[in-house]
């Protein structure tokens, strides 16, 4: 996989591009230090991942995913930052990142960057459970009725989201529903076409929402 990474910490950038050049599936493609470069970048170097950190000078990581993922064929997007801030994770996953990190150990990062060409949202612990606090509010007792909240899906289709909300992978959800790992695939490819989403996170939070 080729990959851009845009941070305007030198040393993260020196450290980030060691680790991954190391990594015989790996390519930097280009480095960057503030959303300018990334989005320039994103267009020249076709990477398959941009690297951004959110806060830096000039167009911050934010503005710059919006720029990057508005393309026609845009490369996933992953925040390494150390902000976990509500605002900024909200505002991450409505955008469509394919994965947010915090930045604790950069030895983590390729293995992330793979799980993500693997068509996996990642998110670190903290920010899971932000995430879910942001869309959940308080703990209920009770989970939704998602035939009245996804009319649309099909029976099938809402027991899939459900196993997603509860962090499943593809071929966990294709055991705990008794069906193909390429099924579960399909159904995730429909339910995303039918409520208008991009990745897997999205459709998790989607479900949190519901608990509101």
């Amino acid at each position: 996989m080729r990959v851009v990474i845009a941070d305007d910490d030198a040393v993260v950038v020196e450290s980030l591009q060691i680790v991954l050049d190391a990594q015989l599936d790996i390519e930097v493609a280009g480095c960057g230090t503030d959303g300018a470069d990334a989005v320039r970048l994103a267009a020249d170097a076709a990477p398959d991942i941009v690297l951004l950190d959110i806060q830096m000078p000039g167009m911050d990581g934010l503005a710059a995913a919006e720029k990057i993922l508005a393309s026609p064929e845009p490369p996933r997007v992953v925040f390494l930052t150390t902000f976990s801030d509500d605002e900024y994770i909200v505002r991450a996953l409505a955008l469509g990142a394919a994965g947010y990190l915090i930045k604790q150990d950069v030895a983590g990062v390729a293995p992330a960057l793979r799980a993500v060409m693997a068509g996996r949202s990642v998110l670190e612990g903290e920010v899971l459970e932000r995430a879910v606090a942001l869309g959940a509010g308080a703990p209920v007792a009770e989970k939704p009725d998602l035939t009245t909240v996804f009319p649309q899906l099909t029976d099938r289709e809402r027991e899939v989201v459900a196993l997603i909300a509860d962090g499943l992978y593809n071929r966990e959800v294709a055991a705990a529903a008794y069906m193909g790992e390429g099924t579960v695939r399909n159904h995730i490819s429909s339910i995303l076409a039918k409520l208008g989403l991009r990745n897997r996170t999205q459709i998790a939070v989607a479900y949190w929402r519901t608990l509101r």
